[in-house]
């Protein structure tokens, strides 16, 4: 066939570089096969199929070679010999051995592995996974343990393709589960092969349920002891949660069938002395993770996920599933940390949403003797642990408790109480009588004399959870104030102070030791802790910034070149805080002094940037695509158990499990929200003048008794003012343009880039109109003057027009008058001067009458004129000192004026 002449071809390539010894047992192989195909004598044949064996058991070499030419022999022989059964045997052994990889300490990496060829090359043949299904109901044991062993190392190495072969193969799936009631070993075996067979196949997973998988899971289970079973209850539970992991449907089927009593039994720790073995571990740790796939309901694409998710949790509560969780998380403190730590997050995903799980969590009290609350024995844990995993997990149970509960978190800061000086160092074995509130703030209250800079981070995380989203949590918090060490050094200071100075402290600590493990993740909880507080809390702002050297501490955090990203970015997101829930009017406390303090000491460019650099860190980048749980296989089982807590001290800062913790989807979602809001916040505050420099409309006003010159000479200097006040201010926003714009241009969400364009070009635009505005008002005041100007202009020109209209009308009375007097001499001339009226009394009678009349109209017109030229006068007098030319202004007026004038001296 064709892939077996090209599986020779590689066999070529691999034994052509050999020396004769490979070309040897190469040879030796075929003889043995030629021996098993064609031997007359049937001993011959079964001695060749043992040696044949054994050769490829033990040579990588025999396998490849075996690969090449063995496997149409050996299926032959399954095909056509069924009734010899120890040549079926040795058939399924052979071929077993050539698919099982021999570990080579000493050989190449990438040396060829024949195993997994082998296992390619059988799987792509057609019939392969058929036949070897149907020798399942042969009745010899051997036959039917090998086919089951064989049936697995092809799963391993290739588990898709014999998936999909498995489903089209009738009643396949129903032969495999069969074999669940067959001998111990035969069961076993079938065991582990469907958990392999399992795993991510849908269609697979449902016809195993229907054949009645769970009953049967739990039926060997309880035959093998439950948890103290050895690596069967292993393989069980794990087939079980290969059944439950994605599929809502067959978690249904599971609760309506058999119940949640089975996986009870389980979780159940018999006898008075625990001893956990690491079997016993192993199968806790795995009915822990069937009791977390219950509780999380399905896959997210599921839509009955969230309705199943709550049924289960409902029915797991009714079960008492609680008390197993708190008995294996809490009250074993003998019992493995790996345990511990499964029960504490099963505790916070059972409460996470389900008002009746968090009040029963809150009235569960534990402890034969005397009995305390569950939630204080929970923060002991957190405050005295020397696991951070240990440490990590009962974390998680405060802040599933505390999400979206704002009763649970009041009833936690109703007792919050600070204890006497003389109680904060007590022996630990008297928290025992403590409310939660003062065990929290004992180990809020550090002593450097003590060193427990870790306890008090500790006590942080729990506190921040508390506060998370409650004003009135956050109110009652502030007021808390705790005694000075020694009383005399002064009165009590308010607790954030308090949370400050060990911020500062972890700094010099960490400063101190250079790299220290310890400190690493303490700035950061304390920094989620006031980042937390002061969110949507403007008297938790004012109380930070009462104390000056708090934002001074801030701006040097923020440029610390030592500090990790995540320090940086977390203090200036703090900075931000105190910008935009600012609502303090005092100077030096107020948003524009917290602005101009981070442009001045850091510069803005630097500022944005450590939320750039944060952002693109690898906690940020990760959540972004949460990454699901891992499976607890046989394979993962050990690593699983064994928590190696000296390692977490060697980890990087982005593997650290506790800036896992903080830094998780919820509270980045917040820093990523604050960001948007602060850079808001910042152009607004840059877009708004100060109130020193505020316009007082009434100094537009000219005032009564101030003279035009003195008013025009006040404006100039208003104006003067105005112009170096937006200099300044110009020089203020071109700077912040500048700096957010090269922020913007190294976002790598081209969004935000354009976002914060538009956002400066905004911000210029607004500064830009509060001078506009100004200067309009004084070429409002000019643009009246110069219409005033004019309307007198052409008034004055209209009445040179009306005088010289009436000196036209003046001379033509007179020549008039002339040609009257020329004809009455000549009348007179021609004689009868009786009859002759006399002309001259008449002329100088109308000349009389005419000269009155003149003589009135032209003192009107006088006037007039001397009325207008008043005010033409004072009109110059102020265009002057507007700095406008009067003569050149006035000059086409003087020209009109000479005209009529000169004609009359004429005429005269």
């Amino acid at each position: 066939m064709d892939l077996v002449s090209g599986y020779k071809g590689v066999v070529g390539l691999v034994f052509g570089n050999e020396k004769s010894g490979s070309s040897n047992e190469d040879s030796y192989i075929e003889r043995l096969l030629d021996c098993i195909s064609n031997g007359k004598l049937a001993e011959d044949r079964r001695t060749a199929m043992l040696e044949l064996q054994s050769v490829v058991a033990e040579s990588s070499a025999a396998q490849l070679a075996f690969g090449a030419m063995g496997f149409p022999v050996m299926m032959g022989i399954l095909k056509e010999e069924r009734d010899d059964v120890e040549m079926v045997r040795g058939a399924l052994e052979t071929l077993v051995s050539a698919l099982t990889p021999i570990d080579h300490a000493k050989g190449p990496k990438n040396e060829i592995q024949p195993a997994i060829m082998n296992t390619d090359l059988l799987s792509r043949e057609a019939d392969s996974i058929s036949l070897l299904l149907s020798l399942l109901s042969e009745e010899d044991f051997y036959v039917r343990y090998y086919t089951l062993q064989l049936l697995t190392a092809l799963l391993t190495n290739s588990r898709n393709r014999l998936q999909e072969a498995i489903l089209t193969i009738p009643r396949g799936i129903t032969r495999l589960m069969d074999m669940l009631m067959d001998r111990e070993v035969i069961r076993n075996e079938a065991l582990l092969l469907l958990t392999y067979l399992t795993r991510e196949a849908e269609e697979i997973q449902k016809i195993v349920v229907f054949e009645g998988a769970f009953e049967k899971i739990f039926s060997i289970i309880k035959e093998e002891g439950g948890s103290d079973g050895g690596v069967v209850v292993q393989d069980c539970i794990e087939l079980l949660n290969n059944l439950i992991r994605n599929t809502a449907s067959n978690q249904i089927l599971l609760r309506e069938t058999m119940g949640f009593d089975p996986l009870m039994s389980i979780l159940k720790l018999r006898g008075s002395t625990y001893s956990f073995t690491q079997q016993k571990t192993i199968n806790l740790l795995s009915a822990l993770e069937t009791l977390n796939l219950l509780i999380m309901g399905g896959s997210e694409a599921d839509p009955g996920k969230d309705a199943n998710k709550l049924t289960n949790r409902t029915t797991l509560a009714q079960k008492k599933v609680l008390d197993h969780l708190l008995m294996l998380g809490v009250e074993s403190q003998w019992a493995p940390v790996a345990v511990r730590c499964s029960a504490l997050r099963c505790i916070g995903n059972l409460i996470a949403g389900h008002p009746k799980n968090l009040d029963a969590l809150a009235s569960k009290f534990l402890g034969e003797g005397p009995q305390e609350p569950a939630l204080n024995s929970i923060l002991r844990i957190i405050l005295r642990t020397s696991s951070i995993q240990e440490f990590v997990a009962a974390d998680y149970v405060f802040k599933s408790f505390c999400e979206n509960n704002a009763d649970g978190q009041t009833m936690l800061a109703s007792t919050l109480i600070p204890q006497p000086h003389s109680m904060i160092h007590a022996p630990v074995e008297e928290d025992v009588n403590m409310s939660f509130g003062s065990m929290l703030l004992q180990g809020l209250n550090f002593s450097e004399k003590d060193g427990d800079l870790e306890t008090c981070c500790r006590a942080a995380s729990v506190l921040s959870h508390v506060m998370k989203d409650n004003l009135q949590c956050k109110e009652r918090v502030l007021r808390i104030e705790l005694e000075a060490p020694t009383p005399s050094l002064g009165a009590p200071e308010p607790l954030m102070h308090r949370v400050v100075k060990y911020l500062a402290v972890a700094s010099s600590m960490q400063n101190k030791d250079g790299k220290s493990s310890g400190n690493s993740y303490v700035q950061p909880v304390i920094l989620k802790l006031l980042v937390t507080w002061l969110a949507d809390c403007p008297s938790a702002v004012n109380c930070f910034l009462d104390s000056r050297p708090h934002i001074t501490y801030l701006l040097e955090l923020v440029s610390n070149s030592i500090a990790t990203v995540y320090i940086k970015g977390l203090a200036a997101v703090l900075l931000g805080e105190c910008v935009i829930y600012n609502k303090s009017v005092e100077s030096g406390k107020d948003a524009f002094a917290i602005v101009d303090s981070i442009s001045q000491k850091v510069g803005l460019t630097s500022y944005f940037l450590k939320f750039e650099e944060m952002q693109k860190s690898f906690l940020f980048t990760s959540s972004t695509s949460a990454q699901p749980h891992k499976q607890l296989t046989r394979s993962a089982s050990a690593s699983m158990v064994d928590v190696d807590e000296s390692n977490l001290s060697d980890q990087k800062n982005e593997d650290h499990p506790v800036l896992s913790s903080i830094f998780d989807a919820p509270f980045l979602n917040v820093v990523k929200s604050l960001e948007v809001n602060i850079r808001e916040k910042f152009v607004e505050v840059y877009s708004q003048p100060k109130s020193k420099v505020a316009v007082v409309p009434a100094e537009l006003e000219q005032k009564s008794g101030e003279s035009d010159g003195e008013y025009i000479k006040r404006l100039k200097a208003f104006v003067e003012k105005q112009c170096s006040e937006i200099q300044d201010l110009l020089g203020r926003n071109a700077s912040l343009a500048e700096d957010v714009a090269t922020i913007g241009g190294g976002r790598s969400r081209s969004e935000q880039g354009a976002g914060s364009d538009r956002v400066q070009v905004e911000t210029l635009r607004r500064d830009f109109q509060e001078a506009s505005k100004r200067l309009e008002l004084l070429k409002a005041e000019k643009a009246k003057l110069e219409s005033e100007a004019s309307m007198y202009k052409n008034l004055a020109g209209k009445m040179e027009s009306d005088l010289k209209s009436l000196s036209d009308a003046y001379n033509s009375l007179e020549q008039a008058n002339f040609h009257l007097e020329k004809e009455v001499r000549a009348k007179n001339g021609g004689g009868g001067s009786s009859s002759i009226p006399d002309v001259d009394a008449i002329r100088a009678e109308a000349r009389e009458e005419a000269q009155k009349e003149s003589e009135a109209e032209l003192n009107d017109l006088l006037v007039c004129l001397g009325q207008e030229q008043s005010k033409v006068d004072k009109l110059s007098t102020r265009l002057l000192e507007l700095g406008e030319d009067v003569d050149k202004l006035l000059e086409d007026i003087g020209d009109d004026v000479g005209l009529p004038g000169d004609g009359e001296d004429d005429e005269d």
